[in-house]
């Protein structure tokens, strides 16, 4: 899963102890090597990094997931499927927010992630607070929600990466057999958000 995915899964502030330290951990965590960098932040953020590992091994893991990879290598997408599939899903997850998350718009929750990590960048390794800043002023949270910031998405992501100029065609690819990815997803997340919870998680 992607950014969008992480943040939602992190919990809320009314009901999960500790809730900033494990939104920054769970944000960290993705330029967080091994468990030295682990151990270089307090318990209370370890458990934000460690909630992220637990997602990011539940997703590779799981079988609907494989099978939204493997439609994605079929299309030409190769050993970049998964990534496709982590923004895409982010794409699903935003554009159908008020539908998991009725609680509060996402416009509101994007604001509220922002100023969070806005707040405590320091903490985080640098290169996520230069991205953080362009996340920020270009709203990517609430921009996942339009296949346009799909495609704008991976297309950044194609231009970042080496040798990963096929991701500029992943939202297309997504996008053509939207509603077998739709049904994926909506398969999918019920368990990764039961599976966060029952391993204590949030």
């Amino acid at each position: 899963m992607n950014f969008l995915a992480h943040l939602l899964l992190s919990g809320s502030p009314a009901t999960t102890p500790d809730y900033e330290d494990i939104v920054v951990g769970n944000f960290a965590a993705e330029a967080v090597r091994g468990r030295a960098g682990l151990l270089a932040y307090p318990e209370t953020v370890q458990r934000g990094i460690r909630l992220h590992r637990f997602i990011d091994s539940f997703t590779d893991q799981h079988p609907v997931v494989r099978r939204t990879t493997a439609r994605l290598r079929a299309a030409g997408l190769g050993k970049w499927a998964g990534v496709v599939s982590d923004v895409s899903f982010d794409h699903l997850l935003a554009r159908d927010f008020a539908r998991y998350q009725p609680a509060e718009p996402l416009p509101q929750f994007a604001q509220r992630q922002y100023q969070l990590l806005h707040q405590r960048r320091h903490e985080l390794p640098e290169r996520l607070q230069e991205m953080l800043h362009y996340m920020r002023q270009h709203d990517w949270l609430t921009g996942y929600a339009h296949p346009e910031g799909l495609h704008r998405a991976l297309l950044g992501l194609s231009r970042r990466v080496p040798a990963a100029e096929v991701l500029a065609t992943g939202a297309a690819a997504f996008l053509a057999e939207l509603p077998a990815y739709e049904a994926d997803f909506q398969e999918f997340w019920p368990e990764l958000r039961a599976g966060v919870e029952e391993n204590g998680h949030i």
